[in-house]
This record gives structure tokens, sequence and C-alpha cells, in this order.
């Protein structure tokens, strides 16, 4: 049996569509890069929504969207939006090599490392540094992110297309109406302070407007519902449409 884990997304990812570009190749709409895709590319077998300790930030600058790219800081205060999707060891080290502008093709053995210990870095550059930020089932969860901290970069502004993108994701996975959706990407550091509040509002509103008003998708299985009890107090699924 092909060995699983759950890859957390608190990105573009969150979006399912963006997220199949990495695994089937192609360049997504509004995108500047072309991703090879992984080995297997076969979709995830399972996705969950949730929230997990920490934050999101924007810092850097994308060469896939220009502006800045989203990075998790588990030290930041209050909840991340994550979905998570089951996908074999195999298909997460292509994600993760694609993430790094590294070639997919090779098995990581730091994902390993990840998984037994909680965090491990590949190297000093952006998406190079593993986290467990839990379990399901069992399966540890994964994400990447810089090795850095919140606190010690400067945060930059994103791309309208990249952000309508973490509006998209977090409308599909978690089922959030305008007004939710608006005052958690509005509040991350580098869309605080540069994109005006009605701005952010009208990316929801697309959002919202594409996938339907009427309740749009969620995903079925709440990831809080089976995540490790030492996080478990901390991680409440979604509920609402905001």
């Amino acid at each position: 049996m092909e060995p699983l884990l759950w890859y957390v997304a608190y990105g573009s990812n969150l979006h399912a569509a963006r997220l199949d570009r990495y695994m089937r190749g192609g360049r997504p709409p509004g995108g500047l890069r072309t991703y090879p895709g992984c080995r297997d590319c076969r979709p995830p077998r399972r996705t969950a929504a949730g929230l997990i300790p920490g934050g999101v930030y924007f810092a850097g600058e994308s060469r896939a969207w220009t502006g800045g790219m989203a990075f998790y800081d588990p030290d930041l205060p209050g909840r991340a939006a994550v979905r998570g999707y089951l996908v074999t060891v195999e298909q997460f080290a292509d994600i993760a090599a694609q993430e790094m502008y590294r070639p997919p093709g090779t098995d990581l053995d730091l994902i390993r490392v990840a998984a037994e210990t909680g965090r491990a870095t590949l190297g000093p550059g952006r998406y190079e540094t593993l986290l467990r930020v839990g379990t399901r089932d069992g399966l540890p969860m994964l994400t990447f992110t810089a090795p850095h901290r919140a606190s010690e970069v400067d945060w930059t502004s994103p791309a309208p297309v990249y952000l309508g993108m973490l509006a998209r994701g977090l409308r599909e996975a978690h089922g959030w109406g305008v007004a939710r959706i608006t005052g958690y990407l509005a509040a991350r550091p580098g869309v605080r302070g540069n994109w005006p509040r009605s701005r952010v509002g009208r990316l929801a509103e697309d959002a919202v407007g594409g996938a339907g008003r009427g309740g749009g998708h969620r995903d079925q299985v709440p990831m809080a519902s089976a995540l490790s009890s030492a996080m478990s107090e901390w991680i409440r699924a979604p509920r609402g449409s905001g």
C-alpha cells in the first residue's frame, strides 16, 4: 500500500484547480509559470477544511504571480484557514519540489524527518522548510513555508490574481461568505495597510459569485474532527457562510 500523508495548503492551493496544475502540470489562469506536474497525477484521495494555530502573511516577490507570496508562521496569533489534501508521499514530494523551483521526480528524505520531528529544512529558500502541523487518521499533516518568521521580513502586497485565488479557495473549501472571506484576507500582514477593505471585498464577492451565492461547495469532512489530541482544542472546523 502506498504511504499517504495530508498536504496542508494555506495559500493559492486552497483552490483545487490551482493545485491541479501541480498535480497534472500546466499553467494556471493569470499565472506566469508552467508546471511540469507530478509523477503520479491522480487527484487527491480526500480533502478536508480546517483551522490551525498560527497565521498567514505575504512577503517576497512571486515569480509566478508577481507581488507577495503567502507563507505560514505557526507563531503568529490567531488561526490559519487551511485545506488538507490526502496524497501519496511521492506526490507531496513532487508538489513541494515544484514550490521550491526544483524538478519533481526525487523523493525527499526530509519528509520523514518532518513527520517524525515536526520540522525539517532543505535550504534557505522560500517553501524549503517542511512543518508538521498535526495528524489525522494516524497520518502526518505537513505543509511547507519559509525558514524565517513573519516578524523577520518585510511584508509585501500580493497581486490581485493571487489574492483572488485564495478567496476562491476559502469559498470552495470552507463555504465562507463575502464578509468572512473579506475579514480574514484583509487582516493578513501584507494585505493589511496595502489593500483597502473594499477592494478585498470585491475579490470576495467575485469568489462567492463564481461559486454560487446559495452556499457553494464545502469539503465534507472537517479536518478538526480527527486531529491529534494535542492540537484539537485549538482547532475547530469552520461553520457558517459568514
